[in-house]
């Protein structure tokens, strides 16, 4: 009877066990986020930029198998990986920053903290330092052991995506229509390709050249930086020319001006429903502030490994 008891006792406690909380490393390491942390800093210290490569990476990673980072793996002569897909190379950036958090914590807490929750610490430590808002983020993820480019391709939203796609995909994860559009807000900081644009001024259908809900002096503008030459693929623009390392609302006051810089932003504003979603969070930055933390612990969540699911990776780059 006592080993029946305890068979159900461990049956009920272990899921609970499985779960992420917020202080996963307080015991088995507990600098963890400080050494996270600190690498962060020192990075956005070099390049300020890399605040916003984090936090996409940490969207790409949470959107193709779940939070597990297997964007964080390498491709080999075997495989290719998520990394080397077309939505991720060479458009992510702030790798590095990931690897030497995970050599310093390896050599005080081998095997102990994961490379999905390092991703995890790095992404809401780049909003910190980037807009001053900080917020406790649940950890205990494991490594996932799969990474494949052709899942990438299928499963992360293209910039060229309109209000629809991008509703479907984000609810395809869990995540409502207001939470997208919180999360878009993320391009407040950052740059992108020209090529992920460029269609919207040049060739934007079969009956007119450029997007007619670009504003013109805006459209003028990003012509000059790339122009139609064919050799504008690698050129880039921010995405918030007016405040481009700081997370803020602007994102949405420009949108509300016809001044987004990818499909993907401007078609925030295609209802009326979503219009007033914007201007909600233009016209009030700590309820911005707030929904964006809340979803962005949200995000981190989705498919997330856990108990003795995955592994811990000694490395990032690479399974065990």
């Amino acid at each position: 009877m006592f080993i029946v008891l305890l068979i159900v006792c461990l049956c009920l406690f272990s899921p609970l066990e499985a779960q992420l909380q917020v202080g996963f490393y307080r015991k088995s390491c507990p600098k963890a986020e400080l050494i996270v942390r600190d690498e962060v800093r020192k990075a956005l210290t070099k390049n300020i930029g890399l605040a916003a490569g984090l936090v996409r990476i940490h969207f790409h990673d949470a959107f193709v198998r779940g939070a597990d980072g297997s964007v964080l793996i390498d491709s080999t002569a075997n495989n290719t990986a998520e990394k080397s897909s077309p939505p991720n190379n060479p458009s992510l950036r702030g790798f590095e920053v990931i690897d030497s958090a995970k050599k310093r914590l390896e050599l005080v807490c081998k095997r102990k903290v994961s490379c999905a929750d390092i991703l995890t610490f790095a992404a809401r430590d780049s909003v910190f330092f980037s807009m001053g808002l900080y917020y406790s983020v649940p950890s205990g993820r494991r490594d996932g052991r799969v990474s494949l480019a052709s899942e990438a391709l299928r499963i992360l939203p293209p910039p060229t995506s309109n209000l629809n796609q991008l509703t479907q995909s984000f609810a395809s994860k869990g995540l409502t229509q207001d939470e997208m559009i919180t999360l878009s807000g993320a391009h407040s900081i950052g740059r992108s390709h020209c090529n992920a644009f460029t269609n919207r001024l040049y060739n934007f259908n079969s009956t007119v050249k450029q997007d007619p809900s670009l504003d013109p002096t805006y459209a003028a503008q990003l012509k000059r930086s790339c122009p139609n030459n064919g050799n504008s693929a690698n050129l880039v623009v921010s995405l918030d020319p007016a405040t481009p390392n700081k997370l803020d609302t602007n994102y949405y006051k420009l949108i509300l001006a016809k001044r987004g810089l990818l499909t993907s932003d401007q078609t925030l504003v295609s209802t009326q429903a979503t219009a007033a979603k914007v201007r909600a969070n233009a016209n009030n930055a700590k309820l911005f502030q707030q929904k964006f933390a809340a979803a962005m612990v949200k995000m981190g969540k989705i498919g997330v490994l856990t108990g003795k699911q995955g592994e811990i990776r000694s490395v990032c780059t690479k399974i065990n």
